[in-house]
């Protein structure tokens, strides 16, 4: 079993990152982790050059993700909440999973996902938006899991004085931020206990223990 974990999160090493690895740890598989940061994922631009052979003609950094999408057996796709919805770079990665559908493609069909959904208001969002999405490749959602993560305001410099930030929403007016109030996973041993138990929900699914 091979199992591709994948943060969508444009910030290295954050919550985002930090979830996927928790759930691919849980695996009995062999895994692999890759972070979208950094790289040149273009959105989906309905040009239909895949159409006749299910390849994305874009030269960008999807060509190589490409046949670890294919080999892969099960996915962990973690992503952030951005303006109440799912981060660009995350959906633009998952739009150019169409290349795979074209004339009854089934390439992913049967493929597993699991989701790792994280917001400082909201952590629920960007995994439904993602779980919205995976029917169109017939990739199987095993289920979510959602923590809370600590908004780019937290570290912006202008966190405490700025009213239109996350900072004057999750804190109280002239709170100062600390350590202590800043979310972060290791706050939030529960989410990380949820975590493993998704990571093994993908092994029962290989064992047939769930069909």
């Amino acid at each position: 079993m091979k199992v591709l974990g994948i943060s969508g999160s444009p910030r290295r090493g954050k919550t985002t990152e930090q979830l996927v690895k928790e759930v691919l740890s849980a695996t009995n598989g062999d895994t692999e982790f890759i972070s979208l940061a950094g790289k040149k994922i273009a959105p989906c631009s309905a040009c239909l050059a895949c159409v006749a052979d299910n390849v994305c003609k874009i030269n960008d950094d999807m060509a190589w993700l490409r046949d670890k999408i294919l080999t892969a057996d099960a996915y962990v796709f973690g992503a952030p909440n951005y303006f109440s919805t799912l981060n660009s770079l995350t959906h633009c990665f998952l739009e150019r999973f169409c290349q795979f559908r074209h004339r009854s493609g089934s390439a992913l069909a049967g493929k597993l996902a699991a989701i790792v959904s994280i917001g400082g208001l909201s952590p629920e969002m960007p995994g439904k938006a993602i779980e919205a999405m995976l029917p169109y490749y017939q990739i199987k959602h095993v289920g979510t899991v959602t923590a809370q993560g600590a908004a780019s305001c937290f570290t912006c410099g202008h966190g405490e004085n700025c009213s239109a930030g996350a900072v004057s929403i999750l804190l109280r007016p002239g709170q100062k931020i600390t350590a202590e109030n800043t979310p972060d996973l290791s706050q939030q041993p529960g989410k990380i206990q949820e975590a493993n138990l998704l990571g093994k929900k993908i092994n029962a699914y290989f064992t047939g223990k769930i069909v």
